[in-house]
């Protein structure tokens, strides 16, 4: 949620009739009715009457000036919908770690690896033997075949 909440409306792009959400390089589509519901969020945020947002750029203004919602109040929000966000996040997580090495899925998401690895082995993924770094150098002392070392 901390990522979120710091989103701007210049993180929503239109491109056509496509809504895109910059989350990251390249920004990613955002599914039609999602998008329906974003831009319409948009046009008609929450907290932008006060003295100190009329031009706040952020796409979930709060009510301190410069300040996005504080995490756990859109969390609260989510809720209080019927988007149980904690639960989503976790499933969501789970369901990388079924198919990307615990490493990654860590260094991907500013998680400490043991973290994700105990979640891993909790959801029976298959990623036991992944060794992380950089496996395009060849081990140090290892000559391929055909190769003499003279």
């Amino acid at each position: 949620m901390t990522l979120i909440v710091r989103l701007t409306v210049d993180d929503v792009i239109r491109d056509g009739e496509t809504v895109l959400l910059r989350l990251g390089e390249p920004a990613s589509p955002v599914p039609a009715p999602v998008a329906d519901l974003l831009l319409e969020h948009i046009a008609d945020r929450d907290n932008m009457n006060t003295a100190t947002n009329p031009a706040s750029r952020w796409l979930f203004p709060g009510r301190r000036a410069g300040q996005p919602f504080r995490p756990d109040h859109l969390s609260a929000l989510l809720n209080d919908i019927g988007v149980p966000a904690a639960a989503a996040r976790c499933a969501a997580i789970r369901q990388q770690l079924l198919e990307i090495p615990a490493p990654v899925v860590a260094e991907a998401l500013g998680y400490h690896d043991k973290t994700t690895t105990r979640l891993r082995n909790e959801t029976g993924g298959t990623w036991s033997r992944y060794a992380p770094g950089d496996h395009a150098r060849s081990p140090a002392g290892w000559i391929p075949r055909g190769i003499s070392d003279s």
